[in-house]
């Protein structure tokens, strides 16, 4: 008899081979023609991916479903705030005391998400590598689960590990290990000051060194890093021009900072450009004298679309008008470029013609936490008024070794050759999936390089079959709706990582294949440039897929084929 617990069961404990463990961390290379260098061509200018959209058909469907989705939740609300008071008494004044929710804000969460929340929020256990173990629970009441203390092994396509160091065992923990026998797990040690010790500005070295900044200040917290940045820059008399599709943040960082803030369409340089011209020629709201300063503020990789910033026609403008840039690479650092070393990287600029780039560590280098590089100059001013570093807990060393030995093995220095290794990797999975995704006949938006990979749905009753339907063939992705997202733009996010092999794309491609057929999710018109191929399908079949995948996957422009 299985005994279920309301309780997160502990780590299962695994007794496999540890080179079996390793494996499943981190995959092998089965053949050299698995790899890619990601590298934009110097001069050229970066095409806008095409946005397939589905027929009217699917977006009238859409917006049909969550008609009925809210007219049977306002139905149950109203009867079940009269004869079942007690399941609303958060609803529900009491005792001359106001509601804990408002029944209206809250109804999205309570009506819709809750509905499908098996498909969020995935406790898990172990290293989340090439594959990931998730606790296997089943529903509970509305909003509670139970454990039986199994769990489910899947291909992992929802971690941020692009690069694959979040390993259990390998050159990085090793590096991790002998920082915490050397420092302890809190810093303190005869050679720390105020909780900074020699690690700490070795890592700042390294970051900035790999960067190419002059110099760079690491925080504890990734969130936190954007969040008190612009406060540090920004006054009410400096005008922060802001990408629509910027993360929560940034958006928190220009709005605590006080700065005056106007969006621009996202990845739009004609909006860009008109907006600073008019910001110019206005001046300051009240005063209309000259803006302090102006700052624009994009992001390298864009992790819900999947879209790379067009950096040099923004430094473009950022020169002729004498803006300043600001670039978040949370997403792009370690990701993308022949070196890995983000978006200068991959563009071919010089990372001086950026004023401030700021990074995580979360993602590429599976470690916490986060960096501003800058000059010396700015940074040295960041240390004396930024709140984040000076009022947060220090990075404990086992992270610093993690950031430091990754980042030495992208550079080679350390294990010469495995960091070119991930790098082309990671590179050739990108290219790869979603090439033989938008072959199959599914919408997917995104650039070329990029290893998010968003996958449109639409319709709300897909989101938890295709989630639970993947749980079950292995496959762990993460489905995203509003509020992340428009309403009717509801998404799997396919996340891709070195630690992949061919060969397990190719299983995911063909069960996406399945499921896409089942469920109807194939809904690409089978454009390229803005119209169809003569001659060409809309959509190919798996097979024809991997029997050309990866020589089309190493084109230089994948439009040609979907």
């Amino acid at each position: 008899m299985v005994t279920l617990s309301p309780y997160i069961p502990n780590a299962l404990p695994d007794d496999r081979p540890a080179e079996e463990l390793a494996e499943l961390e981190y995959g092998k290379l089965t053949s050299e023609k698995y790899l890619y260098v990601s590298k934009h061509p110097l001069g050229e200018p970066l095409p806008l991916p095409i946005d397939d959209e589905p027929p009217y058909i699917i977006y009238i469907a859409t917006y049909i479903s969550y008609l009925i989705l809210i007219i049977i939740g306002h139905i149950r609300d109203f009867f079940g705030k009269i004869f079942k008071p007690s399941e609303y008494a958060d609803l529900i004044e009491k005792d001359g005391y106001a509601p804990w929710y408002d029944g209206f804000e809250s109804f999205y969460v309570r009506r819709l998400k809750t509905r499908i929340d098996d498909c969020f929020a995935r406790p898990i256990h172990g290293a989340p590598g090439r594959y990931i173990k998730c606790f296997n629970r089943i529903r509970h009441g509305k909003t509670g689960y139970l454990y039986d203390g199994t769990s489910n092994e899947c291909l992992n396509l929802s971690s941020y590990n692009y690069l694959g160091f979040a390993q259990s065992h390998g050159v990085c923990t090793d590096f991790a290990l002998k920082c915490v026998e050397d420092y302890g797990t809190s810093g303190c040690s005869p050679r720390s000051y105020i909780g900074t010790t020699d690690l700490h500005k070795e890592c700042e070295r390294v970051i900035a060194d790999f960067v190419g900044k002059e110099d760079a200040i690491i925080v504890s917290q990734g969130y936190g890093t954007n969040a008190n940045l612009f406060a540090s820059i920004a006054d009410p008399k400096t005008l922060v021009i802001s990408d629509e599709l910027n993360h929560a943040s940034i958006r928190f960082g220009i709005r605590l900072s006080g700065a005056s803030v106007k969006v621009f369409k996202h990845n739009d340089m004609n909006d860009l450009e008109k907006l600073i011209r008019t910001q110019i020629a206005q001046g300051q709201p009240k005063t209309h004298r000259p803006w302090k300063k102006i700052i624009i503020a994009v992001e390298g990789l864009y992790s819900m679309e999947g879209n790379m910033v067009n950096l040099p026609k923004i430094l473009e403008l950022k020169e002729k008008y004498k803006c300043y840039l600001f670039v978040d690479e949370a997403h792009s650092i370690g990701a993308l470029g022949p070196e890995g070393r983000g978006v200068c990287d991959y563009f071919q600029v010089e990372p001086s013609r950026v004023d401030i780039l700021m990074g995580t560590f979360t993602k590429s280098f599976g470690a916490t936490g986060g960096y501003i590089a800058a000059d010396k100059e700015i940074i040295d001013k960041f240390r004396l008024n930024y709140i984040t570093q000076n009022y947060s807990e220090c990075v404990p060393p086992p992270v610093l070794g993690q950031i430091i030995s990754s980042l030495s093995v992208i550079k080679g220095t350390l294990n010469p050759g495995e960091g070119k290794e991930r790098l082309e990797r990671i590179a050739f999975n990108s290219r790869y999936l979603r090439l033989g995704l938008k072959k199959l006949g599914f919408i997917v938006y995104g650039a070329d390089d990029s290893p998010v990979i968003p996958l449109l749905l639409f319709l709300p009753a897909k989101m938890p079959a295709l989630s639970r339907m993947l749980y079950d063939m292995k496959i762990a992705v993460v489905i995203v709706s509003y509020p992340a997202t428009p309403l009717i733009s509801a998404r799997a996010r396919l996340c891709v990582s070195s630690a992949l092999t061919k060969e397990d794309l190719d299983y995911v491609l063909r069960k996406f294949d399945e499921l896409g057929d089942l469920i109807f999710l194939k809904f690409s018109s089978g454009i390229a440039g803005g119209s169809k191929i003569p001659g060409q399908p809309p959509r190919w079949s798996i097979e024809d897929v991997l029997a050309t995948n990866v020589e089309d996957t190493k084109m230089p422009k994948l439009g040609q084929f979907y």
